[in-house]
């Protein structure tokens, strides 16, 4: 185990082209050990190509990874012994059970008995894959193979879990479930690297968070001080550009705004003043708003301007 005070990945002007396309751009970053990380940002922003580098797939074109301390390009049968990886797409054997994968993909990793079985019924437990255990996976159900999906990577013990977009597709029941486990690992001491499109995932799973866009880091932080650096509320409205100068009459200075088509978003430490104004302005008594927090997406919009789910 590295010390604790120690970055378990360290990341340093790693850069990686395919042909013309810069994939990751002079990327810098460290992951400190025992916490969930957040790698944020929309498709094409060069979150999966990242991953691959730190897992040794993928080799970077410039800059160096180290994992562990180890230099990846290096040491990658050491560094692949001690983490495991969930992919976007699940790889399953599924003409076999829940319980016949994790006993194979335990012989993959040089497992033995009795501790191969001792790792498959408790992660049959923890991922709470009893009910299916000895169901064929062609016959489970979607969150159930992510559940097991996981469970897989989880076979030999990691101490660094990366989960690529591990619930996306999943109903709000699996995900809060899986979201449960996830917890229960950083706990223990694991520390987990996770890609996602969902910004209240992010923000409820994660101690820290990386903001890519382009292949770069553009605003890294606690989800809390992200946020608190933008306003504590935001304001959602439908309002024409001819409109927004007369709404915004006297506040446009203390305010900070992003527009998407007719969607305004107003950002403000305290919105109250602004809607009464609004209320009192032409036709503002029958306009709808929203009143809400401020949260991790807002964050990214107004650094970007761009949709989380769009690609780039």
């Amino acid at each position: 185990m590295i010390p604790s005070n120690a970055p378990v990945i360290e990341i340093h002007s790693v850069s990686k082209q395919f042909g013309d396309r810069m994939a990751v751009d002079n990327l810098d970053l460290e992951v400190p050990a025992r916490t969930c990380f957040g790698l944020l940002g929309p498709n094409g922003a060069g979150k999966t190509t990242t991953l691959r580098m730190i897992y040794g797939v993928t080799r970077p074109s410039s800059g160096t990874i180290l994992v562990f301390g180890m230099d990846i390009g290096r040491n990658s049968r050491a560094v692949r012994a001690r983490l495991g990886v969930t992919l976007q797409q699940n790889v399953l054997i599924e003409a076999l059970s829940p319980k016949e994968n994790l006993r194979v993909f335990g012989r993959y990793h040089l497992l033995h008995e009795p501790e191969l079985s001792r790792r498959a019924e408790e992660l049959i437990n923890f991922l709470e894959l009893r009910s299916h255990a000895d169901i064929p996976v062609k016959r489970l159900s979607g969150g159930f193979q992510r559940r097991l999906a996981i469970a897989l990577s989880l076979i030999n013990g990691p101490e660094l879990l990366i989960l690529d977009e591990p619930t996306t597709g999943l109903d709000p029941a699996v995900r809060l479930a899986l979201w449960s486990r996830i917890r229960e690992l950083r706990a223990s001491g694991t520390t987990v690297l996770v890609t996602t499109h969902y910004m209240d995932e992010a923000q409820r799973l994660c101690d820290r968070v990386a903001i890519v866009s382009a292949g770069k880091v553009i605003r890294s932080g606690a989800p809390a001080e992200l946020i608190a650096g933008l306003a504590a509320e935001t304001i959602e409205l439908d309002c024409s550009i001819e409109e927004e100068a007369a709404l915004l009459d006297g506040f446009a200075a203390n305010a900070q705004c992003l527009r998407i088509g007719q969607r305004l978003m107003i950002y403000l430490e305290n919105t109250s003043g602004l809607i009464d104004h609004i209320r009192h302005s032409d036709h503002g008594d029958r306009r709808p708003i929203i009143v809400r927090p401020t949260n991790l997406e807002d964050v990214y919009l107004s650094l970007t301007g761009t949709s989380l789910e769009g690609g780039s």
